[in-house]
């Protein structure tokens, strides 16, 4: 249910086309909330339908007319009444400790690599994160609103550091760790 907010969220920052959102989404919220373009669409008709948002009157014909998307009162709202709800945290699911759970079991064979190119996604990442900080709060940027934008981005930044951290110490295990078949035994080609 947090797609129609987030689309509320962005549009309350800024009346936008469905184009102008989803550009918008991929350069921020969709670093924390991802949607494809074809779900941001089907969710702005249904917000418009539910009347929590309109399409601003346009001069352009209607035939391939940009339609530029408004929160109503009642989106604001439901906005509101969304983010003062509580909520408890998701358990965490995350594929890579699952593989690692499974190749005690099974062996570690090809994980390490893997593991080596998570670490590169996750710096990378995390160097994106420090430039967008440095870029877009510097020093005094402190206004109440700022200042919640820059919170997420911390978050993200802080998520990132402790993946590069972690996967630095997972790896560390594995030079410590034989390539077993999960029985004990030596894997493929170490007899």
């Amino acid at each position: 249910m947090s797609l129609p907010h987030a689309i509320l969220t962005a549009l309350l920052e800024k009346p936008s086309s469905g184009l102008e959102l989803t550009r918008r989404f991929d350069k921020s919220i969709a670093y924390f909330w991802s949607a494809t373009h074809q779900q941001i669409y089907r969710e702005l008709g249904r917000l418009e339908a539910e009347g929590l948002i309109r399409a601003l009157p346009s001069e352009q014909p209607a035939r391939g007319q940009k339609r530029e998307y408004e929160v109503l009162p009642a989106g604001r709202d439901e906005l509101a009444r969304w983010t003062a709800a509580s909520q408890d945290p998701k358990p965490l699911r995350d594929v890579t400790l699952l593989r690692l759970r499974a190749a005690a079991v099974v062996g570690t064979a090809g994980l390490e690599t893997d593991l080596r190119r998570h670490r590169e996604l996750h710096a990378r990442q995390l160097a994106t994160y420090l430039e967008i900080e440095q870029r877009d709060f510097p020093p005094g940027k402190d206004g109440p609103q700022d200042r919640l934008r820059h919170l997420v981005l911390r978050a993200g930044i802080d998520l990132e550091t402790f993946w590069t951290q972690w996967l630095d110490h997972a790896l560390s295990e594995f030079a410590h760790l034989p390539d077993t078949d999960g029985t004990g035994r030596p894997g493929a080609g170490e007899d």
